[in-house]
């Protein structure tokens, strides 16, 4: 008897139906395939905020204040602190503006060159809109009207211990003279609940090698699973430099 063909069809992934409402009003140029001109997939984002919703509305809680300040339309520079032993701040900080802000906007990182080297990691995060954090990926997005999230601290702001969650370590002025050369308006954020959420005691600095990244962030419990603190991002008034 001959073979019967299998057709392969690809796999759906349910999303909120909330979320895929709001990709929609993003204001970015999509073509055809739902795709702009960074990579930025309307499929993955879609996946991606129904991912976070439960985490951003429920577990976490999170509060937006100062939504009013952070231009609706145009490009802009979200620039904030850096904490809790990873980049989550940095995520929800995007679901700040992505869920409260209205129009929804997509707030878009410049990320450590080391996610380049991550199984998956490069691909994932240029389809979320987040590039490696060069200045001429950062100029262009700019040049295009874009939300830039910064976070000058870079890693050894996350890197900080629970002791220090509170503080601000040194940091470059790169930032500045981005914005002053792109005459874009500073957005300064304060993201608060990072140092609570993964509370961390030490640093596994040789492990993190090991793996690929600059560390691992040891929690009382072990692992940087992060617990249901109360997190709040506070923007204030943007900021013009000459």
């Amino acid at each position: 008897r001959p073979r019967q063909r299998v057709r392969w069809r690809p796999v759906r992934i349910p999303t909120n139906s909330e979320v895929r409402a709001r990709v929609d009003r993003l204001e970015l140029p999509w073509n055809d395939y739902g795709i702009d001109p960074y990579g930025v997939s309307k499929d993955a984002l879609a996946i991606w905020f129904s991912a976070m919703r439960p985490l951003y509305r429920h577990y976490f809680s999170v509060e937006s204040h100062g939504l009013e300040h952070v231009p609706s339309h145009g490009r802009v520079m979200l620039v904030g602190n850096h904490s809790g032993g990873f980049a989550l701040d940095g995520m929800m900080t995007v679901c700040s503006q992505f869920f409260d802000q209205e129009p929804p906007r997509l707030a878009q990182a410049m990320v450590e060159k080391f996610m380049n080297t991550v199984p998956f990691g490069s691909q994932i995060s240029s389809r979320l809109g987040h590039l490696t954090g060069l200045p001429e990926h950062a100029e262009r997005l700019l040049s295009d009207e874009r939300m830039l999230m910064v976070f000058p601290e870079g890693v050894k702001g996350t890197a900080k211990l629970f002791k220090e969650r509170y503080s601000l370590v040194q940091f470059g002025t790169g930032f500045m003279r981005l914005a002053t050369k792109m005459k874009t308006p500073i957005v300064p954020f304060a993201f608060m609940g990072g140092g609570e959420a993964v509370p961390t005691i030490s640093n596994a600095r040789t492990l993190g090698k090991l793996l690929g990244v600059p560390y691992i962030p040891i929690t009382p419990w072990g692992l940087a699973v992060p617990i249901p603190a109360k997190l709040e991002v506070y923007y204030s008034p943007p900021m013009m430099f000459e």
